[in-house]
């Protein structure tokens, strides 16, 4: 009868809370998990008090009560549970239950109920309790993640309509700043240009990381290390508690390698915030970086191992740590230390490091914090045209530039810093006084149209230009997030995007080769 064979899947150790005043009673119950294969700790108590202690100190998984006891009660026991606890099990165990009163006490919440005369019971019944309450749980976890997705979901929609508006707002202060820093003979000109420049700049930055965060953009880009950890930074300022000193240490800032921006800032923050969570009363959160070579030894069995040069990112803390055991299942998924944890998290992390061609590890142990270091490769970098670019003349020749935006900031921005460099520039606020100024004189060189216009679209500009024989250059300025449809503009051989946000240099550059029309401005 005791074989072990015939006992259903074993549990783990589960923590019993019996509410008893009849030794005997509390033993044979015990005995009957035990015969059944369920290894259990329990705790016996017979009053309200040492009850009320045992909830916050035990921690119970299952509660197995009595009816009636001298000066407590099991209705009062369930009623206290249920005020701190709605899915915790419940069964009583009584030789005195009626059917009525068993009725009554599923109605409020008692989960099963066992009589002493019988039970054999117990044990299926505790286990089928525990089974259910967890499946309510995940349930649970379920519906927050589900609105947690919700509520990303809105933020990302959200984030790209706020994105737009603010990019346009934000686009005139770097025109504007680097028109200042012209002025070198008034150095607090050029000191507020430095300034206007700058704080335009990190707007700008701010505005991309919350909308590439928000919308998990995928594509691979050649990344500065110096604008990933300083987006991580923006994103982790209204996270870090006072009692938690960050320190964020970058040796090489300018260092670029090929990964995904919002993956890998995924994966920062991710660690970042559980590093918080690890020091409820304050300490220290570290990120330091440094370039490492990997010799082949280093590798683990199951990594391919390839030594090289890499860049290796520490997120450290001094929190509370984790034991072997915590460690050994850091990466399964669904397993959480936390009470609302999903157990993806880091598996996420792992599996974005690992999508990058890297590797991570980590060192913990019970009082002495966490260290996770993300090992990405360093490839070597092609050689660009970024020398030559630099030497190219940026000054123009007289070239007529027809320069058409509504926004007023812009276009006068822009035809301030085109007339400094030497161009010839006529400004039309509409597409439709640009189609007048050109049936009043003769067509220009190059057209530079913002992509942004309600009244006359700049698609439609575009065709009525065609219309009147116009096959020169033509520079789109967009939004890097809502691209002109290739299929809603006309045939144009000399075409060019450029990007919003832009700095009058990327600006220059890109004219210089739109007239050229032998590059693309990107």
């Amino acid at each position: 009868m005791n074989d072990k064979q015939n006992h259903p899947a074993t549990l783990p150790t589960i923590r019993v809370l019996q509410v008893e005043d009849s030794q005997p009673d509390a033993e044979l119950a015990l005995a009957e998990l035990e015969a059944d294969g369920i290894a259990c700790e329990v705790r016996v108590v017979d009053d309200e008090t040492r009850y009320l202690e045992a909830l916050d100190e035990f921690q119970p998984h299952i509660v197995l009560s009595d009816l009636s006891l001298p000066g407590f009660s099991g209705q009062r026991a369930l009623a206290l549970l249920r005020e701190r606890d709605g899915e915790l099990p419940f069964i009583y165990v009584s030789a005195t239950l009626g059917e009525e009163a068993a009725i009554e006490a599923l109605r409020n919440g008692a989960t099963d109920y066992i009589l002493k005369q019988n039970p054999a019971r117990l044990a299926s019944a505790v286990r089928r309790a525990l089974r259910e309450a967890e499946a309510q749980r995940a349930h649970r976890r379920a519906e927050t993640e589900l609105m947690r997705a919700q509520r990303f979901e809105s933020l990302a929609m959200l984030a790209g309509g706020l994105s737009h508006d603010l990019r346009n707002m934000l686009q005139p202060l770097l025109l504007a700043g680097d028109s200042l820093q012209d002025y070198k003979d008034d150095p607090r000109l050029a000191r507020l240009g430095a300034l206007v420049r700058d704080c335009g700049r990190r707007g700008l930055d701010m505005v991309q990381s919350m909308l590439s965060f928000a919308r998990g953009a995928r594509r691979a880009e050649q990344l500065r290390l110096g604008n990933l950890l300083d987006a991580l930074g923006l994103l982790l300022q209204g996270s870090v508690p006072h009692s938690v000193r960050l320190t964020i240490d970058m040796p090489d800032p300018e260092l670029s390698f090929q990964g995904n921006h919002t993956e890998l800032q995924q994966c920062l923050l991710n660690l970042c915030l559980n590093a918080i969570q690890a020091m409820p009363d304050g300490g220290e959160l570290r990120v330091e970086t440094a370039q490492v070579t990997l010799p082949t030894d280093f590798f683990l069995e199951e990594e391919e191992p390839r030594s090289g040069p890499y860049l290796r990112v520490a997120v450290i803390d001094t929190g509370t740590g984790m034991d072997d055991a915590t460690l050994a299942r850091l990466f399964e998924p669904f397993f959480t230390t936390k009470e609302t944890g999903t157990g993806l998290g880091l598996l996420s992390c792992k599996r974005i490091i690992a999508s990058h061609g890297g590797l991570m590890r980590v060192e913990s142990s019970p009082g002495q914090g966490t260290h996770f270091h993300l090992y990405i490769p360093l490839v070597e970098l092609a050689a660009d045209m970024a020398g030559e670019e630099d030497a190219e003349s940026l000054q123009g020749n007289a070239e007529r530039v027809l320069a058409v935006a509504e926004e007023i900031a812009l276009l006068s921005l822009l035809s301030d810093t085109l007339d400094a460099w030497g161009y010839q520039v006529h400004a039309s606020q509409s597409g439709t006084a640009a189609l007048q100024w050109i049936e009043a004189g003769s067509l220009p060189d190059l057209v530079l149209l913002d992509a942004d216009m309600s009244l006359f679209t700049a698609e439609r500009t575009l065709t009525a230009l065609t219309d009147r024989g116009y096959v020169g250059a033509v520079i789109m300025l967009a939004s890097a997030d809502h691209p002109p449809a290739p299929e809603s503009l006309p045939p144009l051989p000399r075409l060019h995007v450029l990007d919003k946000p832009f700095s009058t240099s990327k600006l220059l550059h890109c004219l210089r080769r739109a007239l050229v029309g032998d590059r693309e401005c990107d």
